[in-house]
């Protein structure tokens, strides 16, 4: 199979599309009617060097590559079995694809080159970084400290492109350098694309792409922020691109997965060529037949098993029993006594290292749960029967976490564990702040870290306030379960923390010199959980495919830094079943935590109504709905869509919004529908409570608003998603069609186990039964399916 692939900016040159302006003038006309320039002497002879402006290049660059696929067609060459752009030559893969037609495709361009020009305050720029992996550059990268720099590029093995403020990135180069670890380049441009520093840029790119109707594609798309082939939602993916990295190297893999062996590129250079065909030398080779069957050499993507230190040291292995080595088939021998029977007990599971640590009876944690549905009754019942559960502290006001967690320290005393969830809030790091120190203040000695990107102040300083050297070494202050769904941020947590975010706290008082040093020799966490498809915010990820790479990537950083103790994994995400259970454990798990399951138990801090709701699901009762906190760039949450028309409702207000400009716009049935259906009121009423808050909480995003009609129909649709919780938590009867649950399959998995006993019966399905049924469940069947195997081998 043959593929198109499309050169992004940086390829751009004077020159190029010779001959083609000529043969296609009426397409050309067109592109200068809307740029409002003329393109022919700008892309022959560039006499006001205006190629070097982004706001320039994107058009012009796209224009040649349209001008290509035009080419090609109008030429009968066959088409492609797979398409793929790097970065702007994006846009020219979806147009020959059939997502939009040539002009839209310029009206796109031209207004990502303006905000892409102007995005970020500050002097900021990229430099691209050969010799190291992706997993090698962001470790090097916490080493130096330098948490304001992104990985925006992942273009081969071992070539990235950095992206930060000018002078940390000077600074990675300068040591980088001296520490012979990699070549640098500095890349001519004085912004940093696919960043956190272009976030605004691609907000206000989501509002522009609303106002344009894009087909799904008729041929595959790899997408560069997925690497995998889009579909419907081509303009979310475009918002999202703009701040997110590319991933092209993987994108060159699903290629080959794909049957591609052959590219053509369309557009100027051949860089893309020179990428393709490293990869398809780092490809796997086609399956042959053997005479036996072996093991592979490495279960990992090709493109990544380079990145093993060169020196091919790994972490020593557990010194625990593994449950997997028990069902490794062993040749029948004549001589072998009979094997004794296998028995598994649900105390036993997973580390014995993390049950001591935590204090608990077993490898089993009850997961936050926002708004307090993980409240303090379910936090000390699970304390009570010697497991630990965490307080659900997103989006509750400080002085109820205060109460909450007074309330649970004083009723659970010294010896009962219990923990509490720190939220990410990178739009509000104060109040992250303030949740730490409250962790702090409360004796809170287990945090759970969500929604964590990067390692900031106040996860080191719950993580290290009060850590202390002891006699078998340093001892941080409290331990950190991580959150992840990705191998870079695992990375980040399985490293040291930043040596700027310690110098920082050191500065501010935010830690001692003793906490500092010890800050700088532990990780970050000491337990990952790796999170796979759950409620609520989720990358969808399998278990089966994350588990694996999570713990031998943590294998790989805990042998570079030559750590005393080994870095538990557990998992999470889908686990509502015994079998379920069983199954992450035989993966290696070193514990579990389970979500969606604990919505329904006497203990949660949501209403009943939802509680009988959330009995009554099954597993394919839930589906996925735009997230209110990101509702403009489109990101998605899963919610339960059984007895509500919150999802429906959800996606129709984010299709009004891609739609049209302003709420004036709206037709009056679609306003009546709107304030009958999903309001409940006028929709000046929705618009007014907005205003006072706002006033109150963040007058520049009020000011925004009153300046921007599109920003101010978003604010008005993203209430309805606030609406729509207050309303599933106080369980208002009348309202069941706008509940907002986020709650993923495991649910309804668990209630088809439980059907037909007296767990079915959501009144008795206490948090920590629920944790017995599960764990004593999988310990079960561990045992009679390890047995079976053995008497099979004997």
């Amino acid at each position: 199979m043959r593929a198109w692939i499309f050169p992004g900016q940086g390829s751009h040159r004077k020159g190029m599309g010779a001959g083609l302006i000529d043969r296609h003038r009426a397409s050309v006309d067109t592109a200068d009617a809307v740029l409002g320039f003329p393109l022919a002497p700008l892309l022959r002879d560039d006499p006001d060097k205006r190629l070097g402006d982004t706001r320039y290049a994107q058009p012009a660059l796209f224009v040649v590559e349209a001008l290509t696929v035009l080419t090609a067609r109008a030429d009968g060459e066959p088409e492609p079995g797979v398409l793929a752009g790097h970065s702007l030559g994006e846009y020219a893969a979806l147009f020959a694809a059939g997502c939009f037609d040539f002009e839209t495709g310029v009206r796109l361009v031209k207004r990502r080159g303006e905000l892409m020009s102007s995005g970020g305050d500050g002097d900021f720029g990229m430099l691209a970084v050969l010799g190291l992996s992706a997993e090698e550059l962001a470790g090097t990268l916490g080493r130096y400290g330098a948490d304001s720099v992104d990985i925006a590029n992942h273009n081969a093995r071992t070539q990235m492109v950095l992206s930060g403020p000018a002078e940390q990135l000077r600074t990675v180069a300068a040591r980088l350098r001296e520490d012979g670890a990699a070549r640098t380049v500095p890349l001519a441009v004085r912004t940093a694309f696919h960043s956190r520093y272009m976030r605004a840029a691609a907000t206000e790119f989501a509002g522009f792409l609303a106002g344009f109707r894009l087909r799904p594609p008729a041929l595959p798309v790899i997408a560069n922020v997925t690497a995998a082939p889009y579909g419907d939602d081509v303009a979310g993916l475009l918002a999202r691109q703009i701040a997110e990295p590319v991933q092209w190297a993987r994108s060159m893999t699903r290629m080959v997965a794909l049957g591609v062996r052959d590219v053509d590129e369309r557009g100027p250079g051949t860089v893309l060529t020179g990428l393709w065909q490293a990869a398809l030398k780092d490809a796997p080779a086609p399956a042959t037949r053997q005479a036996a069957v072996r093991p592979p050499a490495s279960t990992e993507p090709a493109a990544d098993r380079d990145s093993v230190p060169p020196n091919g040291a790994i972490a020593p292995p557990d010194p625990r029993p593994s449950v997997s080595t028990l069902l490794v088939p062993t040749p029948p021998h004549p001589a072998r006594p009979p094997q004794a029977p296998a028995v598994f007990r649900a105390e036993r599971l997973g580390s014995a290292e993390f049950r001591r640590d935590h204090r608990v009876r077993a490898a089993y944690l009850a997961g936050s749960m926002y708004k307090g549905i993980s409240s303090a009754e379910l936090v000390l019942r699970m304390g009570r029967a010697g497991l630990l559960g965490f307080l659900g502290t997103g989006g509750l006001g400080l002085d109820r976490i205060a109460r909450d967690l007074d309330r649970i320290a004083r009723e659970s005393g010294p010896d009962r564990p219990y923990g509490a969830n720190l939220l990410h809030t990178p739009a509000d790091p104060v109040r992250e702040d303030a949740v730490a120190s409250l962790c702090v203040r409360s004796g809170v000695r287990s945090v759970e870290a969500a929604g964590f990107t990067r390692i900031t102040p106040a996860l080191v300083r719950v993580r290290f306030s009060g850590a202390r050297q002891d006699a078998d070494g340093p001892v941080a202050g409290r331990h950190v379960i991580a959150k992840v769904s990705r191998p870079e941020v695992a990375r980040a947590f399985l490293a040291p923390a930043p040596a700027a975010v310690v110098d920082r706290l050191l500065a501010e008082g935010g830690l001692t010199p003793e906490e500092g040093r010890i800050a700088r020799r532990l990780p970050v966490s000491g337990d990952l959980c790796v999170e796979s498809d759950s409620g609520g915010h989720t990358d969808g990820g399998v278990a089966l495919a994350l588990l694996p790479t999570i713990a031998r990537l943590r294998d790989r950083v805990c042998a570079e830094h030559g750590y005393r103790r080994r870095v538990r994994v557990g998992a999470a995400g889908g686990l509502g079943t015994p079998e379920a259970v069983a199954a992450v454990f035989l993966l290696g798990a070193d514990f579990v935590l389970t979500g969606s399951v604990n919505q329904c138990s006497p203990e949660a801090g949501t209403a009943e109504a939802v509680k009988e709701l959330l009995a009554g699901l099954d597993v394919q009762d839930t589906t996925y709905a735009p997230a209110g906190d990101m509702f403009e760039l489109g990101a998605r949450v899963q919610v339960v869509r059984k007895g509500t028309l919150f999802p429906a409702r959800a996606n129709k207000l984010y299709q009004l919004y891609r739609q049209y400009g302003a709420l004036e716009e709206l037709d009056d049935r679609t306003t009546r529908s709107l304030e009958e259906q999903c309001f409940g009121r006028p929709v000046e009423d929705v618009w007014r409570e907005t205003e006072a808050h706002l006033a109150r909480t963040a007058p520049g995003e009020l000011t925004r608003a009153r300046r921007s009609d599109r920003h101010r129909m978003a604010l008005v649709f993203r209430w309805y998603f606030v609406h729509s919780t207050r309303l599933a938590m106080h369980g208002t009867p009348e309202q069941q069609v706008n509940y907002q649950i986020h709650c993923g399959p495991a649910m309804g998995a668990f209630n088809r186990y439980a059907a037909g006993g007296e767990l079915a019966d959501w009144r008795r399905r206490h948090v920590d039964v629920i944790a017995d049924r599960l764990m004593t469940g999988a310990a079960s069947l561990l045992t009679d399916r390890t047995n079976a195997m053995l008497r099979a081998q004997s």
